[in-house]
């Protein structure tokens, strides 16, 4: 399994994927935020957001994750948060989203923010599967306006 940085050339990929990760969240976004998104994760002068993709034996892109580094106020160092992470059904089980979840680590380590944190939803139990192995679950509770 192969995991690389998003290039421009996967832009109809990357759609796709972040299409079926936000169905999956029963959520819609309008054509102008897929393409500030897209926009913003190849922009170098935006180097605070960033993707990876995962690609399955065919080479074909099969997953994403996207991240974002920020100042935190308890810390010297910036922190990661792995905003979205998705692996499309044919490659789940084969370890690609543990894969993609291991390279921001590695991001975060090799770039001296070594806290990386995320949320998900309680019922997406699969995916709380792979993150009790490789993380910790924290209290916090998420409340916004």
């Amino acid at each position: 399994m192969k995991i690389r940085e998003l290039h421009t050339e996967d832009e109809q990929d990357w759609r796709r994927l972040w299409g079926a990760y936000l169905s999956f969240y029963e959520a819609t976004v309008p054509e102008a935020v897929y393409a500030t998104t897209f926009a913003r994760l190849l922009d170098p002068a935006r180097s605070n957001q960033r993707a990876f993709l995962v690609e399955a034996l065919n080479g074909a892109p099969a997953g994403l994750v996207h991240f974002i580094v920020h100042p935190h106020n308890w810390k010297t160092e910036e922190v990661v948060y792995l905003q979205d992470l998705y692996v499309d059904e044919s490659v789940r089980g084969t370890g690609a989203g543990r894969a993609l979840i291991e390279a921001v680590y590695s991001w975060a380590d090799t770039n001296g923010t070594p806290e990386v944190y995320w949320l998900t939803q309680d019922f997406n139990q699969t995916a709380r599967t792979l993150y009790d192995r490789i993380a910790t679950l924290t209290p916090f509770i998420k409340y916004r306006r």
